[in-house]
């Protein structure tokens, strides 16, 4: 047994101990228990400084969740885009491949709550119809593996499928949405790496919320994965008393770069059942987003987006930093509210936008430049600065 397969088992995830180790009450750990079953493995757990901590917040079940009586199980309704047992096809060209319920925390703002730590739900018998379906959608072209995570299975197992998709001609590119480097990194080896690196090109999204996350192990098991060739991103979400500050938001996304890992997407919080306590204003996203862009490297900077409910996608928000736009200017402010203006163009080519057309003389063959006045003139207000 190696040795991240022992944290797994030497895991905090029954009743007692989570009465012992946390002072809940015992009724109140036994329904939040049936509602969604708690593991902390010993590694996560010795990040906890103290009771409330933003590590703490992320896996100790709370009995605020039992309170979300009326939030959807499934917001993004990941099951109603499911052709198949262990598929969401959402996006026109890539698809959710759901191959594992298990994972090496059970994060309690999970979005996958009604699946995730239920075998029955996301099942290995699903693999092959999920396979034909990949097989037969011919314009899939870059396949995300979750769950769950992915690398709780074995290097066999994940190898098994990795190998399958491998055959599949018009499967450009897989992703691994894995939280391991982040909250059991022990589960990265050399042999995993090793192995990944047969069925190149692989990327990896991650998931640090908080820089306590990252240390000596953690950033060890990122740096393995980005010199094996595999690019990394980072996808936080941001949750009330962990993360919604913009100073916190600023250090951990500068530490990630440290360890090569580069901010992918910053979300607002899905109003799922047993997580909306977590929930932030939008506001608060602006926020920390205003205290990036211009502030940190762009590097640094994530897309700040809103997982829409009811199946939408992901919908990107930014600071208001156009503050009138039409056929002549636009007026722009800049990360230091000062305000610039830019001559716009008129092109006949783009009728709902701006700009300029170019026409080739046929007689002389000079270029001539056609402005023209655009259908509409835009105007965006101000927003008060948040």
């Amino acid at each position: 047994m190696e040795l991240w397969q022992q944290m797994i088992r030497d895991s905090v995830h029954t009743v007692d101990q989570l009465v012992e180790k946390f002072g809940l009450d015992h009724k109140v750990a036994q329904e939040l228990d049936g509602f969604f079953q708690a593991r902390i493995n010993p590694y996560y757990l010795s990040l906890i400084r103290y009771p409330g901590d933003p590590i703490w917040l992320q896996c100790v079940p709370d009995k605020k969740e039992l309170e979300d009586f009326d939030a959807e199980e499934d917001p993004l309704m990941e099951d109603a885009m499911s052709p198949v047992p262990n598929i969401t096809h959402r996006y026109p060209d890539r698809a959710l491949f759901l191959v594992t319920s298990q994972c090496g925390i059970y994060c309690r703002f999970c979005t996958r709550k009604r699946k995730v730590g239920d075998h029955e739900k996301i099942s290995m018998k699903g693999l092959e119809s999920a396979f034909k379906y990949l097989e037969e959608h011919t314009e899939i072209r870059d396949v995300i593996l979750s769950g769950g995570d992915p690398l709780m299975l074995t290097d066999a197992m994940l190898e098994k499928i990795l190998q399958r998709l491998r055959q599949i001609p018009h499967i450009e590119i897989i992703r691994l949405g894995s939280k391991m480097p982040c909250v059991l990194p022990q589960r990265i080896t050399p042999k995993l790496v090793n192995m990944l690196k047969k069925y190149h090109p692989i990327y990896c999204n991650t998931h640090f919320n908080h820089p306590w996350e990252i240390t000596p192990e953690s950033s060890k098991a990122c740096q393995m994965m980005a010199d094996a060739g595999i690019p990394m991103g980072n996808q936080m979400v941001i949750m009330k008393g962990v993360n919604d500050d913009p100073a916190v938001v600023k250090e951990l996304v500068q530490k990630l770069l440290k360890i090569r890992v580069r901010p992918y997407y910053m979300y607002m919080a899905d109003e799922t059942k047993g997580a909306n306590h977590f929930r932030t204003s939008v506001e608060t996203g602006l926020k920390i987003l205003e205290a990036l862009r211009g502030h940190t490297s762009g590097l640094a900077v994530p897309h700040f987006v809103i997982d829409a409910p009811g199946g939408g996608g992901k919908i990107p928000l930014v600071p208001n930093y156009v503050l009138h736009h039409d056929e002549e200017k636009i007026i722009l402010r800049n990360y230091q509210n000062k305000i610039y203006t830019y001559k716009n163009y008129a092109d006949k080519n783009n009728p709902e936008g701006f700009g300029t057309k170019v026409k080739k003389n046929g007689k002389n063959g000079k270029i001539k430049k056609e402005e023209f006045k655009p259908r509409r003139i835009v105007k965006v207000p101000v927003l008060e600065e948040v």
